[in-house]
Parts: C-alpha cells; structure tokens; sequence
C-alpha cells in the first residue's frame, strides 16, 4: 500500500500452523459453500488413572475416535504417551473442523501402553468417554468421568478436554477519501467508487467495492472492513491493488472480530424455541393421512424436524429448557383459537425438558387440541423477540435466540409477519421456517430473503436476513441430519456479525481468539 502516499503504520501478528489431520481426511462432510467451517484445537488431560503397571505407573495415551454412522468408530488422530503418570498433561493438540450444523459424535478412549510401537491391541485400556464436539465447545472445558466400555464407572479417572477455535479472523479497517478528482462526465461531476483487489496466481481477484458516492471530486467513503483472508489471505506482505482515477488517502486500523465459537466459548447461551403449526388444513390427527398422525413407528414430519434442529441446538443450551408454543388450535377450556399457547397448557412455565420433553408435551398436546385456523406467525415471532430485545439491554453478547416454526401452509398475517421480521432483524435473534406437507410454500420464500432485502409492507428494509426456509419433502430420502445441516448452516454467520454489527463482547471473554 506504500505507493499510495501514507505511510502506514507497522504490523505485528502472531499465527500457528498446524499439520495435524483433521476430519475432513477421514470422512467428514465435505465443505459446501454455506459451510460455516473452522478448526477446533482440542488439548487433553486425565486425573486419578487405574496403576495396571506392577513396578511402575501406567503409561497413558489418548485416542480420538469418531462416529460417522451406525456403530462403527473411526480413529481420527492420538495423543502422545506419557511414561509413568496418573495425572496426564498431554502437550499434543487434536485438531478437529468444526461443523456447527453437523452432530460430531466423539469418543476419548484411555489406554495404558506397554509397548514402543504403541499398540492398542496389546495396551490396557484405562477408561472412555464420550460426549460431542458441540458440548465440547459450548463449555470450552468439560470434565468427564471415564467409563469402561459397557458404560459402567472405570473405577478411578477422570477425563478434561479444553477447546480453543484456531482461525485467522483478523480484518482490516479502512477510511478512505479522495481529492480533486477528475471531472469524468459531461453533465455533472463524476461519481467515484474504489475497487481493492487480491493478488492469486492466475492473477487479480476482486476482494472489495465501496460504495458509489455520486456527483463528488472529493468524495470521503463509508468506514469499512475487509478480512485479512479476501484481502490478503493473512499475508501482510502480499501486494494488494486500488482502483480509482487518482491518488487517494486511506487510514488503516489492525483489529480483530469475534468468531462463532469466540461468543458460545465466551459464554453466549443459544436459546431455542419452538413454533408448531395446529391449523386445520393438516387434517384430523388420527386419520393416517393427516400431517399430526404419528404412525406405529413414533413419526411424523413435525417430530422428524424437532429431532434434527433440537439434536444440533441443545449442545448450545446449558439448561437444555426449551419453551414451545403451538398456534391455530383451539384450546381448552374456552376453546377460543390461540396462535400462541405453550404445548404443555402451562403458561408461567412452557419450558420443556429438552428435545424428549418438546416431544412427549406435543404427543400429549395433539389429542386436547381441535386443529382451527388461520395461519398467523406473527404472535409468536413477536413473543420471542421479545426476550431478545430484554436480551439487548445487557450489553453483551450473553444470548441468542433461535425460533423454529414448522408449519403445512400459507401464512394468514403476511403484512404483520413481514413487520415482526423486519423487527427481530434488529435483536439477537433467527428464525427456521420448515414446511411440511406438500403445500406452495412461495411466500415462504418470500420471507427468507435470499433474493433481496425483505420489507415490511410499509417499506422498511429489515437489517439483515434473519430467516431460513426449507421444505421438509426436500429431505425425505436425505435423513433428518441432512435437514439440520441446511436449516442450521448460515445460523453460526448470523449470530456472530449481529454481535460484531452491535461490537457486543462475550460475557467472559475481553479479546477475540
């Protein structure tokens, strides 16, 4: 950046490289283009480990192994042995990718090694646990007692895994200006932009455009921020190139944002809600074509989706209580139409007791109801944001709500929908839209925003894109995981640029990773 005339002031940055294998060598979903992917950095400990050894102590190491599928665990990567020591300290980091939207099952397993080739098969195992990476970072240090093989106590041992996510995620902040231009139109002054490009190999990669600022030979440009990664690739030394028609002045500032798993390692609770459609348009629940049947295999497509979002979220909850409402039924004792009552008829407390609890209150629900209508999300879009906006007046980053409807049909309150999104655009807040049933969900696409910016029906543009909708026929043949990694996979994107947006920190945490 010399060439341009400032002098800028010096760098300094500290970075690792690590070679260890990760799971994408081993069977892990291939990244997409929604993927929010980043690596885990997992550093081990044991106390009070079994003595097999008869003149010594044990000699434990660590194996990593994970559950891709059915029962079968694979080795991913092992620690180093530590000769004669109950109380391990392993200094050999596992290095995992990170998947938010993706259950990684893992298991730690303890052995005793006796032999310098570090065979398992002639080591005493010592203890297992198991647990998943999502916990695993939701806590930044979880303690585990070691258990044998058939899940009984080991006996003696325990197991602590530490998380520290290992990213670049330095961005670069620019203000940039210009002066005396030159007049390029003929009518009027000319209308300047900047373009900042990246040097690769097959040549030069456009990594930022400001803004157009019209009519202006001295025009001063919004602040703004490029990633270390599109500018630069995270070398400070790599040319960079500016368009523009003369000289400009830029000031520079070197500062870092909070990732994904800087909020959730500092502290950040992720608070799930459920939304369950009871309109009459998915049919009379005992008729085996109606939506709310639940055949003699305990499934129906509203369970499917609760199991597959709930099963990724709950990692993130401490207290795993979600509350879940219902809406266009008419409930007891009045039977008045209600598109916002808890499933467990229990307003002071609507919490249930984790994905089972959301489960059995919903089978328990589905016969006390009369399904009714109309179709109206407003209600409870409005209940939750509610929360997230009592959530804001912390001023910090402590919680993030997630609001998971599921629904068979077209939305009644489109015009006070839309407002209701618009609003929440401005809290800690998403929403998962998942349609069941064969239904035309067009304006559910509509809410979703990917081709524009969503509006209120008074015009105001909603901040961000804070919704996500799938149908669920989309997933029949792929399996509830498949559903959970597509619904939940721009959520990660969404919480933490609110949180940098606001330049709200971790409850526990002053710096970013």
């Amino acid at each position: 950046i010399s060439h341009l005339g400032f002098t800028a002031p010096c760098l300094c940055f500290f970075c690792s490289i690590c070679p260890t294998p990760t799971m994408a060598a081993v069977g892990a979903p291939p990244p997409r283009a929604t993927d929010c992917v980043t690596k885990v950095a997992l550093t081990i400990s044991c106390d009070n480990l079994l003595d097999m050894d008869a003149f010594s102590k044990s000699d434990p190491m660590c194996v990593l192994r994970m559950n891709t599928s059915g029962p079968h665990w694979y080795e991913i990567c092992r620690t180093e042995k530590i000769q004669n020591c109950l109380n391990p300290r392993f200094s050999k980091s596992l290095v995992l990718d990170y998947y938010f939207e993706v259950v990684q099952k893992l298991r730690f397993e303890v052995y005793d090694i006796d032999t310098e080739n570090c065979s398992l098969e002639e080591a005493d195992f010592l203890g297992q646990m198991e647990c998943t990476l999502g916990q695993i970072v939701s806590s930044s240090k979880l303690t585990k007692p070691l258990v044998r093989r058939d899940r009984t106590p080991a006996g003696s041992g325990t197991i602590t895994i530490c998380a520290e996510e290992q990213t670049d995620n330095r961005v670069v902040a620019f203000e940039a200006a210009a002066r005396k231009l030159d007049k390029k139109d003929f009518f009027g002054k000319s209308d300047p932009f900047l373009e900042f490009y990246k040097q690769t190999e097959t040549g030069w990669q456009l990594a930022h455009r400001t803004e157009v600022i019209k009519n202006n030979l001295n025009p001063t440009w919004k602040p703004f921020r490029i990633s270390m990664q599109s500018l630069c690739g995270g070398d400070v030394e790599k040319l960079i190139k500016v368009n523009c028609a003369i000289s400009k002045n830029f000031t520079r500032q070197s500062m870092k944002e909070y990732t994904f798993l800087d909020y959730i390692m500092g502290g950040c609770q992720i608070n799930f809600t459920i939304a369950i459609d009871f309109t009459g348009s998915n049919g009379d629940p005992k008729s085996p074509r109606s939506l709310h049947y639940i055949n003699p295999q305990g499934y129906n497509e509203y369970l499917a989706a609760i199991w597959a979002v709930g099963n990724v979220i709950q990692d993130y909850d401490s207290d795993k209580m979600f509350p879940a409402f219902g809406f266009g039924a008419q409930i007891p004792p009045t039977w008045q139409v209600s598109h916002e009552f808890p499933i467990n008829f229990n307003p002071a407390n609507p919490f249930c007791a984790g994905v089972e609890g959301v489960v059995l209150a919903y089978q328990q629900c589905l016969p006390q109801v009369k399904l009714y209508g109309p179709t109206n999300f407003a209600p409870i879009i409005n209940h939750v944001a509610h929360f997230g906006r009592q959530a804001l007046q912390q001023q910090t980053a402590s919680q993030y709500f997630v609001l998971l409807i599921i629904t068979d049909g077209v939305i009644t309150d489109m015009d006070q929908t839309r407002s209701a999104i618009v609003n929440a655009s401005r809290l800690p807040m998403s929403i998962i839209i998942v349609g069941v049933g064969g239904a035309d969900f067009e304006a559910m696409e509509f809410l979703d925003g990917d081709d524009g910016t969503l509006r209120s029906a008074t015009g105001e543009a909603a901040l961000r894109d804070i919704v996500q909708f799938v149908p669920f026929r989309q997933f029949t043949n792929a399996g509830s995981a498949a559903l959970a990694q597509c619904v939940l996979a721009e959520l990660p994107d969404q919480m933490a640029s609110f949180f940098n947006l606001f330049d709200l920190k971790p409850p526990s945490d002053s710096c970013p990773s």
